[in-house]
């Protein structure tokens, strides 16, 4: 199954709750913190949430 590097880009400073909880949930700390996932549509649908706070880049795994 293909896989995702998520990395965040820009602070949460000044962002909604919901988009903070949402980094926190995908185990993204700070900015230039990265994460892997598997590509699944859970996943997708929170990034859909944070699109302008992170990077998403397809990993061969």
């Amino acid at each position: 199954m293909a896989s995702i590097k998520v990395t965040q880009v820009r602070s949460a400073i000044g962002t909604k709750p919901k988009q903070r909880g949402t980094l926190r949930a995908l185990g993204l700390r700070g900015i230039g913190k990265s994460n892997t996932f598997e590509d699944r549509a859970e996943i997708r649908g929170m990034l859909a949430r944070v699109p302008h706070l992170v990077k998403v880049e397809e990993v061969d795994s």
